[in-house]
């Protein structure tokens, strides 16, 4: 009974002299990288959003910026990481039809390709294609429900994206 009250002591000082590391989102970053070089994703899928590549790099530099102790780079030559890509493809199809054979729901499918590395190393740590879908009523607001499912999609990507970059810190 004595060495159960000593347990809650021992975390203690193991949490306080530093041998574990923890961060309150979850991510934990090498020492040496202090910044994150995000250069713009183009869309290159034809899908007719005009600020689709906008709000998906903003969305990704906030992640990075607000969730991690990480500084945003000017360019790739000031960068510890770099985390760069393309919006390569954008479907809006129906997705569960009615009997009189009308959309009842439609889907928004986005695919990023993307690569992260670090500076320092010849090999990207990864490289990968990431998808988000998001579905809308076409029959309420359609153009406001297509806008509010891509951001949707892109969310999932961004948030996907973000959490293979960290976790492997």
């Amino acid at each position: 009974m004595k060495a159960r009250r000593w347990i809650p002591l021992f975390l203690v000082l193991l949490l306080a002299s530093g041998c574990v590391r923890y961060s309150f989102t979850g991510t934990s970053i090498p020492e040496n990288v202090s910044s994150i070089f995000i250069p713009f994703f183009a869309d290159q899928s034809s899908s007719g959003i005009g600020d689709l590549s906008d709000r998906l790099n903003q969305i990704i530099i906030n992640r990075f910026i607000n969730q991690t102790r990480l500084r945003s780079a000017n360019s790739r030559g000031e960068a510890d990481a770099v985390l760069e890509g393309s919006i390569v493809s954008y479907q809006n199809r129906p997705f569960s039809i009615t009997g009189d054979q009308e959309a009842e729901q439609n889907e928004v499918t986005i695919t990023v390709r993307a690569t992260y590395q670090y500076t320092d190393q010849e090999q990207p740590e990864w490289s990968n294609s990431y998808t988000g879908k998001a579905t809308y009523d076409p029959n309420e607001d359609p153009i406001q429900g297509e806008t509010n499912a891509a951001e949707e999609a892109i969310e999932q990507i961004a948030n996907n994206m973000f959490n293979d970059a960290v976790s492997g810190w």
